[in-house]
This record gives structure tokens, sequence and C-alpha cells, in this order.
């Protein structure tokens, strides 16, 4: 297995994030390298970093020890988040990063069965001890409901085939590991898939079973409440669905629009929203970056301030 997991975009997210003092929420914080570095550069940072995987938060707060009492831990999906604010004092945020990607260590652990390079238990939660894994999930699963899993969360052209394919073999008892979900992908598809093929259905299951895009939602509409005037929120994506959805909840109202549909007159415009855009274009990672990380290749970096007034 791997070492640490390098931090996407690193140079450019804490460029954008660091606000000066304050409490800071790293919402899924991984192997904390964003996290160290934000405190090591901004030295009235405080940390609230939380994640819903116990072995990343582990993890985290051993590579975060140095930091002392700055550094408060919570083992939270993103809707646990306001109740774990509040249990840390509710002190509204000077910046929140959400990096929505996997790490390292948990593509590359085969126990952890989440990834395709190597064989493992079919799982795919990032919390082990939360609800059923992704072999008894697929047992009981209908054919349609699935093929939508895989349009909505994978972008996948051939869903229906793929899904009468993977249903057929899960109630047939043949798909406890994920090389078996390989192999009935690659029977699916008449040969064996490209490894970005296999990378989408195996992120469109990962966030059916863990509720990602339900759970993205929660903390996108909790978000405006828990920044202070001037705070920053940072997204790291890398799906295009769940890039759409950071950029109409942060957008705001008037984001929603198409200049060229958007009424004319001052009175018929509709009311700004909390957020004002930091990167106009979405962000994404260097060709050196994704070299030395081709697992960076997909991230899209979006930032947003909380309005003043």
């Amino acid at each position: 297995m791997s070492g640490r997991h390098e931090p996407v975009l690193l140079d450019r997210a804490l460029g954008l994030l660091r606000n000066g003092a304050g409490l800071y929420l790293d919402a899924t914080l991984g192997d904390g390298g964003h996290a160290a570095a934000l405190l090591a550069l901004e030295p009235g940072a405080r940390l609230l970093g939380c994640d819903r995987d116990p072995a990343a938060l582990r993890a985290a707060g051993e590579r975060l020890a140095p930091y002392g009492d700055r550094v408060s831990l919570a083992q939270a999906r993103f809707s646990d988040l306001p109740e774990v604010h509040r249990r840390h004092g509710g002190e509204p945020l000077a910046g929140a990063l959400l990096d929505l990607g996997l790490s390292s260590r948990q593509l590359d652990d085969p126990a952890r069965g989440i990834g395709f390079m190597a064989d493992g238990p079919l799982d795919l939660r990032m919390d082990p001890g939360s609800g059923a894994g992704a072999a008894e999930r697929l047992a009981r699963v209908g054919e349609e409901e699935l093929a939508e899993i895989l349009r909505r969360h994978g972008d996948l052209r051939e869903a229906g085939r793929l899904a009468r394919a993977i249903v057929a073999e899960a109630r047939a008892g043949r798909l406890a590991t994920t090389l078996a979900l390989v192999a009935a992908v690659t029977r699916a598809l008449g040969g064996r898939p490209h490894p970005r093929r296999l990378a989408q259905v195996f992120q469109a299951l990962r966030m059916w079973i863990n509720q990602e895009a339900e759970d993205l939602e929660a903390v996108l509409s909790w978000l405006p409440g828990a920044l202070r005037a001037g705070g920053v929120v940072v997204t790291i994506a890398y799906h295009s669905g769940e890039d759409r959805r950071i950029k109409r909840a942060l957008r705001g109202a008037q984001g929603t629009l198409p200049s060229r549909r958007r009424p004319p007159l001052a009175e018929e415009r509709l009311p700004e929203g909390p957020w004002e855009q930091l990167t106009r274009k979405v962000v994404t990672p260097t060709r050196e970056e994704e070299l030395r990380n081709p697992r960076a290749r997909s991230a899209r970096l979006r930032a947003f301030r909380r309005r003043t007034s």
C-alpha cells in the first residue's frame, strides 16, 4: 500500500482558503494534507477536521498532533456537520474545504473494497461500520434503479446493459469481490474496458452506497449560515454531477440563469445569492501535477466568499 495521499491543487486551494485567524472546517480531512499546510501557513487558524472514514481520521490525527489544541477532530458525514459544529462551539467559520475525492490510502488497500486494481471484498463503504456493503446492496437492487444510479453518478451510456449484468451476477451470489465486479463489467461490455470506464462504475456504486449526493446537498444548504461574513468555501470535485451541484447551490439565484436570459430591468432581477465567486472559471490541475499525481487529473476546484451584506 502506498504512503500518504498527495493533496490535490494544494497551493491554489490554500491561496483561496486562507482568510486570517479563526475556525476552519476541513469536512473531508483524509490524510490531513490540506489541513496541515493551512495550520502551518496561518498561525491564527484553528481546525475542525471531520471525516466519515475512521481510519482516515486516525491517520490525520497523528499527522496533526503537533498542532495540539488548535485541532479538533470528529467522525462525521456531511449531514452530521451542523450538530458537530454546534458541539464544538458553533463559532462562525473563517473558511471551509470540501475535497470530494478518495485518498490513496483508501484506494490502494484491497481490504477496503473500494478500488478495482486488486481483489478484495466488494464493500465501497467509506465508513466500514455503517450500513451494508456493496455486495449485499447489489443483491437487492432492481435493474432500473441500478441503471439510473450508473447514469446519474457515473455518466455511463451503457447503464442499462451494465445494470442487467451486475444484478444477474449479484443475485446468483457471484459478486462478492471487486474483481468479480470487474469481470461482470468486462463481459457486459464485450471486452476489457478502459480503466476510466471501470472507475466510472466503481464511482457510481460508491456514491450510491455512501449517499454522497444527498450528503453534498445537505452540506451546501448548511454552509451559508455556518460561515462568517467574508468566510470562504473551497470545493474540489471529481465528477461532473458533483461539480454541477456545487455551481447550482453556491452561485445563488442570480447565477442560475445564463446572462442572455436574465430579465433586462433591475426591478425584475432575481435576488443575489449569499456567495461571491472567487473563481470565475473552474480551476484544474496543471500538466505537471497530473504527471506527478495522476489521480488529480479530473479535479475541479471552485471557491466562493460569503457576502458581507
